[in-house]
């Protein structure tokens, strides 16, 4: 018989108790993942959730001192590359569970929105990638390899909660396409069809997806690209607001008889003469048989131009909108986050689409435990410190397996002697507890000795 290896748990403490509140394994068994033998899901889990806080790739990991109590590479890449697991459903469970505990925390007169957009999932030196594409960045109007990452996500104003994502394809400028031998049948097929369809076209199902798993919002900001008419429409349709940058295109708007643009309703709204300069002017038309309101605000760096933010909400006035609005920002905080500190695009180098989505699912997820710790915590503390400092206690972990090993031994020596050699075993080491820190406290598993 060979004795199987102690599965090691190398999640920090602050981590641990965001599992438990959070339910992130028990999410994993409810939606599904599972395995006929070998190491758990749950584990594997955990062993690439808390690798980059190791600051090592997993080749890296099994090169270290501790290689022999990982799994193997095969181990990781099998579970990362299966096809069938629904990972969109435990990522929407997970939000729907974080938004729920920060819901509380938030005042009811609080705004409250989804936020849709997309930003650049770079592979540029991959070949034989899954529905590799090439892409035009319009910020820096240079090409890319790579996808599209169209995403979903929940704030307050405070906390950003990630709540669905698709990576996109082109059929247009499409390198490699969906690899034969996948099982129809399973999620992995599916969002495969779905990379290769329009981004307008799947926001709304976005929405639904959210709102059936129990996510409320008033609102949803979008930037220039989604603010157009049919998605407008179909955001109204659903009860909620659309709030959105819009751009000087083909769009026509309607007041009264006439059908104006962009530029012609700059010019036929009104002017408004109040303290604040930044917001020029006002105006309510139709934009496709939907009420909106039009406010333009001065350019902070051309001073000479204009922006328009365009709401359905009629009740706002032109303070609030722009103050809805810039909850916006806080998507681009994410995309900042999960690329400088999260490594989403570097940490595996796989060929498969299913482990694009597995990765990316798993950096999302560590995203919202860190949102939560971050909203839990009452120092003013960035993402990023705390990003830091669980990095930090990662390092720790190896003398706390150590202490928690060299306690068992001391606990399992004072069961085997005599009672009173036992007591007194017991009464020392009762003694080098209490003079501990409180912080190397944590790390042991139980305080009391039992004869």
């Amino acid at each position: 018989m060979i004795e199987q290896k102690q599965q090691k748990n190398q999640l920090p403490k602050e981590i641990q108790s965001a599992f438990t509140e959070l339910k992130v394994l028990q999410h994993l068994k409810t939606v599904g993942f599972k395995k006929r033998f070998g190491f758990s899901c749950s584990y594997l889990f955990q062993l690439v959730f808390v690798l980059l806080f190791h600051h090592k790739n997993w080749f890296r990991m099994l090169e270290s001192d501790r290689g022999e109590s990982f799994p193997g590479k095969d181990t990781v890449y099998r579970f990362l590359n299966h096809a069938g697991y629904p990972w969109r459903r435990f990522l929407t469970l997970l939000s729907t569970t974080t938004i729920e505990k920060v819901r509380p925390l938030t005042s009811t007169r609080r705004v409250t929105a989804f936020i849709v957009d997309d930003s650049m999932f770079e592979r540029n030196r991959s070949k034989a990638v899954e529905l590799l594409a090439r892409f035009k960045d319009h910020a820096t109007c240079c090409y890319y390899k790579g996808y599209r990452m169209l995403t979903l996500g929940w704030s307050d104003g405070h906390t950003f909660i990630p709540v669905d994502f698709s990576l996109l394809g082109s059929l247009k400028s499409q390198i490699h396409g969906i690899t034969e031998g996948v099982d129809k049948r399973t999620s992995g097929y599916k969002r495969r069809i779905e990379a290769l369809r329009p981004a307008p076209h799947l926001i709304p199902e976005m929405l639904d997806r959210a709102m059936d798993a129990g996510v409320t919002a008033s609102h949803v900001l979008m930037d220039s690209w989604f603010t157009h008419a049919p998605l407008v429409k179909e955001v109204v349709g659903r009860g909620l607001h659309a709030v959105g940058m819009v751009k000087a295109d083909n769009k026509r708007y309607q007041i009264g008889m006439e059908s104006l643009s962009l530029q012609e309703l700059y010019y036929a709204a009104t002017p408004i003469k109040r303290r604040n300069k930044g917001v020029l002017r006002s105006i309510r038309a139709e934009l496709a048989g939907v009420p909106i309101i039009m406010v333009f605000v001065r350019h902070r760096s051309k001073k000479k131009e204009w922006l328009a933010i365009l709401c359905t909400d009629l009740s706002l006035t032109e303070e609030e909108i722009i103050q809805t609005y810039g909850i916006r920002w806080d998507i681009e905080v994410f995309f900042k986050c999960r690329k400088s500190l999260l490594r989403l695009q570097k940490e595996f180098q796989g060929r498969s689409y299913d482990l694009l989505i597995s990765h990316t699912t798993i950096v999302f997820s560590r995203y919202i435990v860190l949102a939560w710790q971050h909203r839990q915590s009452t120092d003013d503390r960035s993402l990023g410190g705390l990003f830091l400092a669980l990095c930090d206690e990662v390092c720790e972990l190896d003398w706390a397996i150590a202490l928690h090993q060299l306690f068992e031994l001391i606990t399992d020596i004072a069961k085997k002697t005599s009672k009173k050699l036992s007591k007194f075993i017991q009464s020392q080491l009762q003694q080098w507890i209490s003079g501990l820190p409180s912080y190397i406290k944590a790390y042991l598993p139980n305080l009391n000795c039992e004869s």
